[in-house]
């Protein structure tokens, strides 16, 4: 019964949060196309510099790829969390807590951190709300966008471009046109991009020549499946399977079966591993069940929710004729990516099948996490239907259309980013950063030679992988000669490879919050988002607890008063280090290793500095102020 009043609760809130965004003005200082983790981050953060902002959501909550896709377990290798992911985090943390519940549960590993969907999309849902609140249209898109004739500024050159100034959206009653003086494309396709008239890559083209058989990463359709310790309901368990389930049930041998292989600590993961030691990988934490699992423990059987999100990658394995990946055909073509998320969709419900009757276990999908048919099982037969209304709403992008800026940020720029300050190396820091991150060239399929673009290889994913945290600058937001206009999620101007590493949940938060930073800087200085100066967008970050330099004092932590100003320093090259981790010690840390999280907090210690005397007769306000004017010289 208690699950049940809570299930309904919870689908109060979510029409509650709904309503709130029906008394639409007519203009919005902000658009934000997508609520996904960057759209949800954009819309906050300018929301809180006093804008008027609108958020235009597909589905019927907010997070995108963390929640309604179901990828709730936080692929963030950094060591470190600021900015409105802290403060999304560290309110997670807390709901668990109080329920004495971990949130280390996923990946063998207590270093890393899950939730519950649901969990996760009302605790974004409160960080939007309040005093300065942004407008949301939840299961709305944005299908048209309003331009203007402008000359544009790019590189210090002028050149004829459009100018953003309002959107159509198709809400559940219609469409209505809202005008707009900035629009953030933060959907997880990069659907909005096109509508701008602004050029984008897809796979390894570029407008005007889009390539429809070029490759993408895999999706992946995930599931939240918890365990019925006193047997599956008979509405979650189907008697029948659908076609083509014996395809797939090869297809899961090779990664989960009933005598495969506990995790060991090592890697690559010994293949397939049994039933527990596959919920370990991907558990979240359960806030009905009893007990506390945390991922530490070695003991996965007591494990018991988890996120599909292994051996179910679409069209993995199958193919998608002779390739691996997908085709730009799904990005590009309405109809071809309805069947793609329909069989992706079936491919996950499979894995149910599977895990029920191969596997003999009691789980199913947990019936309180979704509840509402998405559109990819409209065709499925009844007994299937009541399972797939519990599946997450949207499946899980990797990769979308990304934008061209005037700089395209590649895998080889990141790799020696994240060497500053590493075994000897100086500062090769960005000084326009906006977000940092850390994680490896991750390209689900589609990573052959062929498919990849700016001159990069196959073997980069091995060889110039980050060897640490990296920055993002704030120039791959800004797309060439259209005004108006940034992007927000995994459609920033990145190459194929360099987006392997940026399309993860932390880092497209901030990403997204230095979007609204530069939104909201632009619309107050009644200026276009590519002439505001990155100092001044660095300033709102830093006010706004974000971390934004690779070098680390011990002398000057997080709570000093100047640890703003001093990551200001360190990014335009005022402060120099006495010495660098490693310089005296070389091999003790290789940059071709992978570095614990312990021994990146040993390599800051070593960088200590002396920090000269400040007085407190300028503000760092004044300061930045100072030193725009300088730049402008």
């Amino acid at each position: 019964m208690y699950r049940k009043l809570f299930a309904a609760l919870f689908t109060l809130l979510a029409l509650a949060f709904s309503a709130h965004a029906q008394a639409l003005r007519d203009d919005y200082d902000v658009v934000v196309a997508g609520g996904g983790t960057g759209g949800t981050a954009a819309a906050i953060q300018a929301s809180r510099m006093g804008m008027n902002v609108l958020v235009v959501e597909s589905t019927g909550m907010l997070g995108g790829q963390a929640t309604a896709a179901g990828v709730s377990t936080m692929d963030d290798l950094s060591g470190q969390m600021s900015g409105l992911y802290r403060e999304f985090m560290e309110r997670v943390e807390e709901y668990y807590a109080s329920r004495g519940k971990s949130i280390t549960t996923c990946y063998w590993d207590a270093q890393n951190k899950a939730f519950e969907p649901r969990i996760g999309s009302r605790i974004l849902a409160d960080m939007a709300r309040g005093e300065d609140a942004p407008d949301i249209l939840y299961r709305s898109r944005v299908v048209g966008v309003g331009t203007e004739d402008v000359i544009a500024v790019s590189s210090g050159n002028m050149s004829s471009g459009k100018r953003v100034n309002s959107v159509i959206i198709q809400t559940p009653q219609g469409k209505i046109n809202i005008a707009c003086k900035v629009l953030i494309d933060a959907t997880e396709y990069g659907d909005v991009i096109p509508m701008t008239g602004a050029a984008y890559r897809a796979g390894n083209s570029v407008t005007p020549n889009i390539s429809n058989d070029a490759m993408i990463q895999d999706i992946t359709w995930t599931a939240i499946m918890r365990k019925y310790p006193d047997g599956v309901p008979p509405h979650l368990k189907p008697r029948t399977p659908l076609p083509s389930y014996d395809l797939a049930k090869f297809n899961y041998r090779e990664y989960v079966t009933r005598d495969g292989a506990t995790f060991k600590g090592v890697y690559p993961v010994e293949q397939p591993v049994n039933f527990a030691a596959h919920n370990a990988y991907r558990g979240l934490p359960d806030t009905f069940l009893p007990g506390n699992f945390t991922s530490d423990s070695g003991n996965w059987d007591e494990c018991t929710k988890t996120s599909v999100n292994w051996g179910n990658d679409y069209p993995g394995q199958y193919m998608w004729g002779k390739k691996y990946g997908l085709p730009v055909a799904y990005l590009e073509d309405a109809e071809l990516r309805a069947r793609v998320e329909r069989d992706a969709l079936i491919k996950t419900l499979h894995f149910i099948y599977y895990v029920q009757n191969e596997l003999g276990e009691s789980w199913s999908v947990d019936e309180d996490e979704y509840n509402e048919l998405p559109e990819a099982a409209k065709d499925l037969p009844d007994e299937w239907k009541e399972i797939a209304r519990h599946m997450p709403p949207i499946p899980y992008v990797r990769e979308s259309r990304r934008i061209v800026g005037d700089r395209t940020l590649t895998s080889e720029e990141l790799f020696r980013n994240s060497q500053s300050y590493r075994d000897g190396n100086h500062n090769n820091e960005f000084s326009n950063a906006i977000a940092i991150g850390r994680y490896s060239l991750d390209l689900h399929h589609a990573r052959e030679d062929s498919d990849m673009d700016m001159d990069e290889k196959e073997e980069y994913m091995t060889s110039r992988f980050p060897a640490g945290n990296f920055q993002v600058p704030l120039d791959v937001l800004i797309p060439q000669n259209v005004d108006g206009f940034l992007a927000a999620e995994k459609n920033i101007s990145v190459s194929r490879l360099a987006a392997g590493a940026l399309r993860l949940q932390p880092i497209t938060m901030m990403t997204g919050q230095a979007a609204g930073a530069l939104a909201a800087l632009s619309v107050l200085g009644d200026t276009q988002p590519r002439e505001v100066k990155a100092i001044r967008v660095q300033s709102v970050l830093l006010d706004a607890g974000v971390d934004l330099s690779l070098c680390r004092y011990i002398d000057v932590p997080g709570e000093h008063k100047y640890y703003a100003s001093v990551q200001l320093a360190n990014l335009y090259g005022l402060l120099e280090p006495l010495s660098y981790p490693g310089e005296n010690e070389a091999g003790e840390f290789g940059i071709d290793e992978l570095v614990t999280s312990g021994d990146i907090a040993r390599l800051r210690e070593r960088a200590k500095v002396a920090v000269p005397s400040l007085t407190e007769n300028m503000t760092r306000g004044e300061a930045v102020d100072l030193a725009v004017k300088a730049m402008e010289k």
